[in-house]
């Protein structure tokens, strides 16, 4: 980013940690669609961010230009500098999936068996929507909080990640309704 905005605001990991297990203390299960959509709100801050972040360090300036091929480097490097970690993004079947080894919002000792990166799911569907220009759904279905290897987040039409959800409730594997 070349100035600050005011846009986007440094916050520690621990606070993030804080932030769920107080909501989920207190609102129980509807911590996680509360989270969501605070994250939600800061995607098109984080839009912002990213195109000016782009401009300063590609020289593209709108970043529907940017070649999709570069984009998992461009948004790795983006995240990284934010502090979240880095993320690579890749096509897998009729979704997109966001991986991140290390995550700011994962906490593997918070002791969940489900995934609980509620604001960057999201903060995720914010940005990616912007991006594409059109509705973006995320899901997480890999996370470092629950002890899996890394924090995994679906990203596609609301019917695609509609279908992923009814296939696990099902007893299928998301990369089998995927075609991934």
């Amino acid at each position: 980013m070349t100035a600050y905005d005011g846009s986007v605001l440094g916050l520690g990991s621990r606070m993030l940690h804080r932030l769920r297990a107080v909501l989920e203390r207190d609102l129980g299960e509807q911590a996680a669609p509360a989270l969501q959509e605070a994250g939600y709100a800061a995607g098109d801050e984080l839009f912002d961010a990213f195109s000016g972040w782009l401009a300063e360090h590609t020289g593209v300036s709108d970043p529907a230009e940017l070649d999709a091929r570069h984009l998992s480097d461009q948004l790795g490097a983006f995240f990284t500098g934010l502090g979240w970690g880095h993320l690579t993004v890749s096509r897998l079947g009729a979704a997109i999936s966001v991986d991140a080894a290390e995550w700011a919002e994962a906490d593997p000792s918070s002791g969940t068996t489900l995934p609980s990166c509620h604001v960057t799911a999201g903060m995720l569907a914010g940005l990616l929507g912007r991006l594409a220009g059109e509705h973006v759904a995320v899901m997480e279905i890999e996370c470092r909080s629950r002890g899996d290897a890394r924090c995994r987040f679906l990203a596609g039409a609301p019917e695609t990640l509609q279908a992923v959800y009814d296939g696990a409730t099902a007893g299928r594997d998301y990369r089998e309704v995927l075609g991934g």
